[in-house]
């Protein structure tokens, strides 16, 4: 998966994620909502799939909620 194909789903996975997880988080998930996803992976990026492009916004899901 490139770049361009994770800007355009990252949207998609943050709707996962919050499907998933307690309300309480909300603000987490809004907060990487306002972050574009551009500025997240280099243009040169990928992913080995959809699956790791997940993943990588779980990790990120993770690090904003222990904020």
């Amino acid at each position: 998966m490139e770049a361009i194909e994770f800007v355009v789903n990252y949207e998609k996975y943050l709707n996962e994620i919050e499907q998933v997880v307690k309300s309480e988080y909300a603000p987490a998930i809004e907060r990487l909502r306002a972050t574009d996803p551009h500025d997240l992976v280099r243009p040169d990026a990928w992913f080995q799939g959809a699956a790791n492009a997940r993943g990588y916004v779980w990790s990120l899901f993770l690090k904003e909620k222990s904020k």
